[in-house]
Protein backbone atom coordinates (compact mmCIF):
# COMPACT_ATOMS: atom_id res chain seq x y z
CA UNK A 1 0.00 0.00 0.00
CA UNK A 2 1.24 3.68 -1.11
CA UNK A 3 2.30 5.67 1.41
CA UNK A 4 -0.80 8.11 2.36
CA UNK A 5 0.20 11.33 4.75
CA UNK A 6 -2.56 13.05 6.48
CA UNK A 7 -1.55 16.97 7.25
CA UNK A 8 -3.57 18.06 10.13
CA UNK A 9 -3.51 21.82 11.44
CA UNK A 10 -4.97 24.56 13.57
CA UNK A 11 -6.85 22.13 15.70
CA UNK A 12 -7.27 24.55 18.21
CA UNK A 13 -8.50 22.66 20.99
CA UNK A 14 -11.70 21.30 19.23
CA UNK A 15 -11.43 17.62 20.35
CA UNK A 16 -14.71 17.09 18.82
CA UNK A 17 -13.32 17.26 15.62
CA UNK A 18 -10.25 15.96 16.15
CA UNK A 19 -11.86 12.80 16.81
CA UNK A 20 -13.58 12.76 13.91
CA UNK A 21 -10.75 13.35 11.53
CA UNK A 22 -8.57 10.96 12.72
CA UNK A 23 -10.76 8.41 12.18
CA UNK A 24 -12.10 9.43 8.80
CA UNK A 25 -7.82 9.98 7.99
CA UNK A 26 -7.58 5.92 9.33
CA UNK A 27 -10.56 4.79 7.61
CA UNK A 28 -9.15 6.45 3.89
CA UNK A 29 -5.92 4.16 4.69
CA UNK A 30 -3.36 7.19 5.80
CA UNK A 31 0.02 5.85 7.41
CA UNK A 32 1.25 8.82 8.88
CA UNK A 33 0.17 12.09 10.11
CA UNK A 34 1.76 15.30 10.76
CA UNK A 35 0.62 18.39 12.49
CA UNK A 36 1.56 22.11 11.46
CA UNK A 37 0.62 23.62 15.26
CA UNK A 38 -1.96 26.08 16.83
CA UNK A 39 -3.17 23.20 19.14
CA UNK A 40 -4.36 23.54 21.71
CA UNK A 41 -5.63 27.31 22.46
CA UNK A 42 -9.54 27.86 22.07
CA UNK A 43 -12.15 28.21 24.74
CA UNK A 44 -13.27 24.12 23.80
CA UNK A 45 -11.35 21.07 25.13
CA UNK A 46 -7.81 21.30 25.12
CA UNK A 47 -6.94 18.77 28.10
CA UNK A 48 -8.72 16.04 25.93
CA UNK A 49 -7.50 17.12 22.90
CA UNK A 50 -3.64 16.97 24.21
CA UNK A 51 -4.69 13.25 26.15
CA UNK A 52 -5.87 12.19 22.34
CA UNK A 53 -2.68 13.13 20.38
CA UNK A 54 -0.42 11.76 23.72
CA UNK A 55 -2.14 8.20 22.85
CA UNK A 56 -1.41 8.91 18.53
CA UNK A 57 1.85 9.01 17.18
CA UNK A 58 2.30 11.44 15.08
CA UNK A 59 5.17 11.42 12.60
CA UNK A 60 6.29 15.33 13.00
CA UNK A 61 4.38 18.22 15.18
CA UNK A 62 5.47 21.47 14.74
CA UNK A 63 4.60 24.79 16.61
CA UNK A 64 2.35 27.56 15.85
CA UNK A 65 1.84 31.30 16.91
CA UNK A 66 -1.35 29.89 19.71
CA UNK A 67 1.00 27.23 20.76
CA UNK A 68 3.87 30.00 21.85
CA UNK A 69 1.23 32.36 22.92
CA UNK A 70 0.40 29.23 25.90
CA UNK A 71 4.27 29.30 27.31
CA UNK A 72 5.38 33.06 26.25
CA UNK A 73 2.30 34.97 27.67
CA UNK A 74 3.26 37.43 30.68
CA UNK A 75 0.78 37.23 33.68
CA UNK A 76 -0.60 40.30 32.32
CA UNK A 77 -1.56 38.80 29.20
CA UNK A 78 -2.74 36.06 31.15
CA UNK A 79 -5.03 37.68 33.51
CA UNK A 80 -6.30 40.24 30.05
CA UNK A 81 -7.31 36.91 28.13
CA UNK A 82 -9.68 34.80 30.04
CA UNK A 83 -9.53 32.23 27.05
CA UNK A 84 -5.88 32.01 27.47
CA UNK A 85 -6.23 31.30 31.46
CA UNK A 86 -8.46 28.81 31.03
CA UNK A 87 -6.58 27.13 28.47
CA UNK A 88 -3.49 27.05 31.05
CA UNK A 89 -5.93 26.22 34.03
CA UNK A 90 -6.84 22.98 32.25
CA UNK A 91 -3.78 22.05 31.28
CA UNK A 92 -2.11 22.48 34.80
CA UNK A 93 -2.07 18.79 35.52
CA UNK A 94 -0.51 17.76 32.03
CA UNK A 95 3.07 18.32 30.69
CA UNK A 96 1.10 19.66 27.33
CA UNK A 97 2.75 23.68 27.92
CA UNK A 98 6.46 22.05 28.29
CA UNK A 99 5.35 19.86 24.87
CA UNK A 100 4.35 22.85 23.42
CA UNK A 101 7.82 24.62 24.18
CA UNK A 102 9.58 21.34 22.90
CA UNK A 103 8.00 21.55 19.25
CA UNK A 104 10.02 22.75 16.19
CA UNK A 105 8.95 25.92 14.52
CA UNK A 106 9.53 24.19 10.78
CA UNK A 107 10.24 20.53 10.15
CA UNK A 108 11.61 18.54 6.72
CA UNK A 109 9.63 15.17 6.31
CA UNK A 110 11.52 12.59 4.00
CA UNK A 111 14.27 14.87 2.67
CA UNK A 112 10.77 16.61 0.20
CA UNK A 113 8.40 17.73 2.32
CA UNK A 114 8.46 21.22 4.14
CA UNK A 115 6.60 21.97 7.07
CA UNK A 116 5.71 25.76 8.63
CA UNK A 117 2.73 26.73 10.76
CA UNK A 118 2.90 30.33 8.56
CA UNK A 119 5.83 30.82 6.68
CA UNK A 120 8.85 29.16 6.55
CA UNK A 121 10.57 32.38 8.61
CA UNK A 122 7.26 33.58 10.81
CA UNK A 123 4.77 31.52 11.96
CA UNK A 124 1.99 34.73 12.00
CA UNK A 125 2.57 35.25 7.99
CA UNK A 126 0.40 34.04 5.46
CA UNK A 127 1.94 31.94 2.99
CA UNK A 128 -0.56 32.06 0.47
CA UNK A 129 -2.88 35.13 1.08
CA UNK A 130 -3.00 39.02 0.79
CA UNK A 131 -5.95 39.68 3.43
CA UNK A 132 -5.26 43.48 2.77
CA UNK A 133 -8.56 44.14 1.37
CA UNK A 134 -10.52 41.99 4.44
CA UNK A 135 -10.52 38.72 2.78
CA UNK A 136 -8.01 36.47 2.01
CA UNK A 137 -7.09 36.60 -2.09
CA UNK A 138 -4.14 34.38 -3.45
CA UNK A 139 -0.73 36.34 -3.39
CA UNK A 140 0.68 36.29 -6.86
CA UNK A 141 3.02 33.25 -7.27
CA UNK A 142 6.53 35.84 -7.07
CA UNK A 143 4.76 37.02 -3.92
CA UNK A 144 4.60 33.28 -2.56
CA UNK A 145 7.85 32.95 -3.75
CA UNK A 146 9.08 35.92 -1.31
CA UNK A 147 8.03 34.17 0.99
CA UNK A 148 9.00 30.74 0.58
CA UNK A 149 12.75 32.18 -0.07
CA UNK A 150 15.07 29.56 -0.29
CA UNK A 151 12.91 26.34 0.52
CA UNK A 152 13.27 23.97 -1.91
CA UNK A 153 11.15 20.75 -1.20
CA UNK A 154 9.10 19.47 -3.64
CA UNK A 155 5.85 20.16 -1.14
CA UNK A 156 5.33 22.38 1.37
CA UNK A 157 2.42 22.05 3.70
CA UNK A 158 1.43 25.52 5.20
CA UNK A 159 -1.27 26.16 7.59
CA UNK A 160 -2.18 29.31 10.06
CA UNK A 161 -5.13 30.67 7.51
CA UNK A 162 -7.36 28.18 8.48
CA UNK A 163 -8.47 28.29 4.53
CA UNK A 164 -7.69 24.96 2.40
CA UNK A 165 -5.65 25.10 -0.15
CA UNK A 166 -3.51 23.36 -2.82
CA UNK A 167 -1.21 25.82 -5.10
CA UNK A 168 1.54 24.92 -7.74
CA UNK A 169 4.06 27.31 -8.33
CA UNK A 170 5.90 27.02 -11.82
CA UNK A 171 8.90 25.56 -10.33
CA UNK A 172 6.77 22.73 -9.98
CA UNK A 173 6.52 23.32 -5.89
CA UNK A 174 3.03 21.84 -4.36
CA UNK A 175 1.88 24.17 -1.45
CA UNK A 176 -0.76 22.75 0.68
CA UNK A 177 -2.77 24.49 3.11
CA UNK A 178 -5.14 21.59 4.62
CA UNK A 179 -7.55 23.96 6.21
CA UNK A 180 -8.52 24.06 10.12
CA UNK A 181 -9.21 20.89 11.99
CA UNK A 182 -11.19 22.70 14.64
CA UNK A 183 -12.00 26.73 13.98
CA UNK A 184 -13.47 26.96 10.33
CA UNK A 185 -13.50 30.40 10.55
CA UNK A 186 -12.27 33.88 12.45
CA UNK A 187 -11.79 37.37 12.48
CA UNK A 188 -8.39 39.04 13.08
CA UNK A 189 -6.92 42.87 13.11
CA UNK A 190 -3.52 42.40 11.71
CA UNK A 191 -1.98 42.91 9.78
CA UNK A 192 -5.32 44.56 8.51
CA UNK A 193 -8.99 44.04 9.65
CA UNK A 194 -9.90 40.44 7.60
CA UNK A 195 -12.06 37.94 7.53
CA UNK A 196 -10.92 34.09 7.67
CA UNK A 197 -13.66 31.96 6.18
CA UNK A 198 -14.77 28.39 4.99
CA UNK A 199 -18.25 28.93 4.69
CA UNK A 200 -18.81 25.12 6.19
CA UNK A 201 -18.65 23.76 9.49
CA UNK A 202 -16.79 20.43 8.60
CA UNK A 203 -13.51 19.82 9.94
CA UNK A 204 -10.45 20.47 7.31
CA UNK A 205 -7.32 18.17 6.58
CA UNK A 206 -5.67 17.23 3.82
CA UNK A 207 -3.95 13.44 2.46
CA UNK A 208 -1.05 13.50 0.58
CA UNK A 209 0.39 10.84 -1.82
CA UNK A 210 3.40 10.48 -4.33
CA UNK A 211 2.00 8.86 -7.89
CA UNK A 212 4.06 8.22 -11.22
CA UNK A 213 3.04 11.60 -12.00
CA UNK A 214 3.25 13.61 -8.56
CA UNK A 215 1.99 14.45 -5.86
CA UNK A 216 -1.87 13.73 -5.05
CA UNK A 217 -3.08 16.37 -2.84
CA UNK A 218 -6.88 15.86 -1.15
CA UNK A 219 -8.90 18.26 0.87
CA UNK A 220 -11.12 16.28 3.12
CA UNK A 221 -14.54 17.72 5.13
CA UNK A 222 -15.66 16.02 8.23
CA UNK A 223 -18.98 16.29 9.54
CA UNK A 224 -18.94 15.74 13.65
CA UNK A 225 -20.80 17.13 16.55
CA UNK A 226 -19.99 20.88 15.97
CA UNK A 227 -23.07 21.83 18.05
CA UNK A 228 -21.55 20.00 20.67
CA UNK A 229 -18.23 22.41 20.59
CA UNK A 230 -20.15 25.10 19.68
CA UNK A 231 -21.92 24.60 22.62
CA UNK A 232 -18.94 24.69 25.35
CA UNK A 233 -17.81 27.70 23.36
CA UNK A 234 -20.83 29.63 24.19
CA UNK A 235 -20.40 28.45 27.97
CA UNK A 236 -17.08 30.33 28.39
CA UNK A 237 -18.60 33.10 26.72
CA UNK A 238 -17.13 32.86 23.41
CA UNK A 239 -20.31 33.38 21.05
CA UNK A 240 -17.78 34.16 18.41
CA UNK A 241 -16.27 30.98 18.09
CA UNK A 242 -19.59 29.54 18.85
CA UNK A 243 -20.82 31.04 15.75
CA UNK A 244 -17.67 29.90 13.87
CA UNK A 245 -17.88 26.13 14.70
CA UNK A 246 -20.86 25.85 14.34
CA UNK A 247 -21.45 27.87 10.69
CA UNK A 248 -18.32 28.13 9.21
CA UNK A 249 -18.95 32.08 9.08
CA UNK A 250 -18.03 34.60 11.59
CA UNK A 251 -20.36 37.30 13.70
Amino acid sequence: MPDRLGVIADIHGNSWALEAVLKDASDKGVTRLVSLGDILYGPLNPLETYRILAEREIAVTISGNMDRLLHEASDEEIKANPTLSFVLRELSTEPAVAWLTSLPETAILDKEIFLCHGTPSSDTTYLLEDVSSGHPVVLPEEKISERLGPIKESVVCCAHSHVPRVVQLSTGQLIVNPGSVGLPAYSQDTPAMHYMESYAPHASYAILEKSAWGWNASIHRVAYDWNEAALQARALGREDWARAIATGRVL
